[in-house]
């Protein structure tokens, strides 16, 4: 039985899918297949209604039944002109063989083809230009820093009468007694006292240059004569008497400056640059390496002046203690010379720790130390950070055995100033003037 309305059979509808067919194998699915509106009715489907011509009968509802657009994939129906082909029921969609994506046959893109093979090369390239560019960036960073942190405060323009420049490059080295920086707490604890003002307590020529580096202590109790020279703060020139004091006088009379005129004019030896360093500023550069491996000789240390109390041994010791040791005096049966021998000991040591790769690769303990460091040194205004760094590096060379350490020769004393050997002093200069290897020593 037919169930569907007057006039509407199978053979009304057309065979198919889609259009009410009772076809049981429906067509292959599509999808937005191109639309045509023939000038004609397809086979079996009259042109009555909307102006069509004669055909089967209309329904009942008027008017006759709309042309229908025709859906067609790979070709056209009678009279409806050329096909569309979306190639869906032919399999060539999205990677098929010879459809779109297929790398072996025509593709329009749509369809993603191998991932290709990771350029290495390129990727190796642009990771080294970023690391370079980070270093570069860091190191010019760092040097600004660390240049804007040095203290440039002595003028050698002041000093008057010097002798010639000679080959290599001569340091003055000096470690004060100055308490800047110090609580009362460390004061007490470091047995610095409270003097106001500042004294050398320390004093060393650093030599560099192409035939080995030299260090060469000078005691505070060395026998010298105050020559002429220019007030530092007054500009006003002061004659020389011919008097004779402790070299550590010089530096408590008037400063830096009058301390490098009197060395020269002692030595005749120039002096290129200047660096000082006071007691806060040593003992917190120590604890920025994490201390300063010392052997200390055999039968200990005591000195309830200046604070030692150290067993016989090797010992790490903290900013506290190695000032305590640098410092000692009396433990040492008053001796100003055997002082001077643990201070160039303990130097030589901190440069070395300084200057190692452990410290210098590491940023955790490189900044503390350069902060440190930089903020309590007191230089001359032409010192720059690269003389600095040779400094350090000739200090280590010493240490290393490559250098030579030695007092400044010493021939007696007289009322209770020691005073130098003039002979041996003047070979001694002539031989660094000339960047010569050092021959004479000291005691």
């Amino acid at each position: 039985m037919n169930d569907w309305p007057e006039a509407w059979s199978d053979d009304n509808r057309g065979g198919r899918y889609g259009r009410g067919s009772a076809n049981a194998q429906p067509e292959g699915a599509r999808v937005m297949r191109q639309v045509r509106r023939g000038s004609g009715a397809p086979p079996g489907q009259g042109g009555g209604g909307y102006g069509g011509g004669p055909g089967p009968s209309a329904p009942p509802y008027g008017g006759g039944v709309p042309q229908q657009p025709s859906y067609v994939d790979g070709g056209a129906a009678p009279g409806y002109g050329n096909g569309y082909d979306s190639g869906y029921n032919t399999g060539q969609v999205y990677g098929s063989p010879g459809g779109p994506g297929d790398p072996g046959g025509p593709g329009d893109g749509y369809a993603r083809g191998p991932r290709p093979a990771p350029n290495w090369r390129r990727r190796i390239k642009w990771t080294a230009i970023t690391v370079v560019t980070v270093l570069v960036a860091t190191t010019i960073g760092t040097y600004f820093w660390a240049d804007s942190k040095l203290n440039r405060d002595v003028d050698l323009s002041k000093v008057i009468d010097r002798p010639e420049t000679g080959a290599g490059t001569n340091y003055l080295i000096v470690g004060s007694d100055s308490r800047a920086g110090l609580s009362d707490e460390q004061k007490k604890n470091l047995h610095t006292g409270s003097a106001e003002g500042k004294r050398t307590d320390s004093m060393m020529i650093l030599h560099t240059g192409d035939n080995g580096d030299t260090l060469i202590s000078l005691p505070r109790d060395s026998d010298v004569e105050i020559p002429t020279y220019k007030g530092s703060d007054s500009g006003k020139t002061y004659e020389g008497t011919g008097r004779h004091v402790k070299l550590n006088a010089a530096y408590a009379e008037d400063g830096p400056e009058l301390l490098v005129r009197t060395v020269e004019f002692n030595t005749g030896l120039h002096i290129d640059h200047y660096v000082e360093i006071g007691f806060a500023g040593f003992a917190n550069i120590v604890d920025a390496v994490g201390g300063v491996e010392i052997d200390i000789p055999k039968g200990g240390m005591k000195d309830t002046k200046s604070g030692a109390d150290f067993e016989a041994g090797k010992q790490t010791l903290n900013g506290d203690q190695a000032l305590a040791f640098v410092r000692t005096r009396y433990a040492l049966a008053g001796s100003d010379l055997d002082r001077t021998k643990n201070q160039q000991k303990f130097l030589n040591a901190l440069a070395n720790q300084v200057a190692n790769p452990s410290t210098i690769l590491n940023p955790f303990k490189l900044y503390p130390t350069m902060g440190s460091g930089l903020d309590s040194l007191v230089v001359d205004k032409d010192m720059g950070l690269f003389d600095l760094a040779s400094m350090f590096w000739a200090m280590k060379s010493v240490n290393g055995g490559d250098g030579k350490s030695m007092n400044m020769p010493i021939s007696g004393s007289t009322g209770g100033n020691l005073v130098w050997d003039k002979a041996k002093v003047k070979t001694l200069v002539d031989e660094l003037k000339n960047d010569e290897k050092v021959t004479v020593s000291g005691n």
